[in-house]
């Protein structure tokens, strides 16, 4: 049986919900790490602000500490998940769209606290879209296709404010562009007044007591102390590099020499397409080998696609190196999310969906926050080319810690059904 009969197999209705949510999830968090950062720079804010101002990830993180009150409480209409689905959506329209009243030299604190407005309704759907998906699939090859596409249409999400919004940025005002931004979670609310509540949901928290210890109880329980510090710790560092690495790209993209059109048609049509080809072979590639080899031959993969950046800092507004060098990242981008995506769901226990996929799921968000963090004072210390050789040597202790929680042959059938 080829790779695409294999990928065929497991798509179906399931798989085209994930589309829609995958928009969904994708689009606020884009418009806040791409669209946002690239405005404040072209408004002359500093890349320490810049870095300062991403701060707002934490919330991201944070997320798990509120999963329990979502997973246990449900509003009276359109069921335990889409209730909440909805709500955040609406609130994201909103928060979206009142981003561009304020001016970012003059009420920097008031674009934060918007900001972070956008970032906890973002992570509270993030929390029951995971859940959701988890909910949805079972087997290995499932969850590979699942998240796999739900990650791809996450990026497609990425056009709406890493291209359409800069191009706009240069024809209408930062306030009508944010209004357009904020129209695109139409999507969200459409796809969520159309589907049905999981048909195999996992188990409802009997309170709200047992909703906050019962996931962290069965995760310990599952794994050993050691075991698990290993497995969360790898979270953490698997894709650290990566996170460094692209921190930055709309002011690095600025500082080379490149205007706002020429970002938003190349540097993120570049970006955009090969990490999806990037994501489907992963996929196919997972079904074939298995999630952790899968994690191994995608984890060096994108740690040496990061020296790409070294190339173009030296290069200096070549728009065909531009292209090549985001075009070999974001494959290993690709790649390598679609593993750890894949992974993290599957050792998610359906006894406890929506607070461990959100632990989870934060602390994989934990080198973004870092990364963003001190991202700005790293470049603007070390240089672009410097900061950008500190990315790969990152990436290194990630790929040392598979040994322990992802050993190469550990898995012989990658299509197993998950028993958690």
């Amino acid at each position: 049986m080829s790779f695409f009969d294999r990928y065929a197999e497991v798509i179906d209705r399931r798989t085209l919900i994930c589309v829609g949510t995958g928009f969904a999830s994708g689009l606020p968090l884009l418009i806040l790490f791409q669209l946002v950062p690239t405005w404040l720079r072209l408004e002359g804010v500093s890349l320490v602000a810049i870095g300062f101002f991403n701060i707002i990830n934490l919330l991201y993180i944070l997320k798990f500490l509120w999963a329990p009150f979502v997973d246990f409480y449900a509003w009276p209409f359109l069921g335990r998940r889409r209730g909440w689905m909805l709500v955040t959506q609406l609130c994201l329209v909103v928060s979206i769209a009142a981003l561009g009243i304020w001016d970012p030299s003059t009420e920097f604190a008031m674009l934060m606290l918007v900001s972070a407005m956008v970032a906890f309704f973002s992570a509270t759907q993030d929390i029951v879209l995971d859940a959701y998906r988890r909910e949805i699939f079972e087997t290995d090859g499932e969850l590979a296709v699942g998240n796999t596409t739900h990650i791809q249409a996450y990026r497609i999400a990425g056009l709406v404010p890493g291209s359409l919004g800069l191009i706009l940025a240069d024809s209408i005002s930062w306030p009508a562009n944010f209004t357009v931004m904020a129209a695109f979670m139409l999507v969200g609310i459409g796809v969520t007044l159309v589907i049905g509540e999981p048909s195999k949901p996992g188990a409802v928290p009997t309170s709200l007591g047992k909703a906050i210890v019962d996931p962290f109880k069965e995760f310990l329980t599952r794994r050993s102390l050691g075991p698990a510090i290993a497995f969360l710790a790898f979270l953490v560092l698997y894709k650290l590099g990566d996170n460094l690495a692209v921190a930055l790209l709309g002011p690095f993209y600025i500082d080379v020499g490149f205007t706002p059109t020429q970002i938003g048609l190349v540097a993120k049509n570049a970006a955009l397409w090969p990490a999806i080809a990037g994501g489907i072979v992963g996929a196919l590639v997972i079904i074939r080998i298995g999630i952790n080899r899968a994690l191994w031959v995608f984890g060096f993969i994108q740690l040496v696609t990061i020296l790409g950046f070294v190339w173009l800092s030296q290069a200096g507004p070549d728009l065909y190196i531009l292209a090549t060098v985001i075009a070999a990242e974001n494959i290993g981008i690709g790649l390598g999310t679609a593993a750890s995506v894949a992974f993290i769901a599957r050792e998610t226990s359906r006894l406890a969906v929506a607070t461990q996929f959100a632990l989870f799921t934060a602390v994989a968000a934990v080198p973004r926050l870092i990364a963003s963090t001190v991202s700005g004072v790293l470049a603007e210390s070390l240089g672009w080319t410097n900061f950008f050789l500190l990315s790969t040597c990152v990436a290194v202790p990630g790929m040392i810690l598979l040994y322990w929680v992802a050993p190469f042959n550990a898995e012989s059938n990658a299509n197993s059904t998950s028993t958690q």
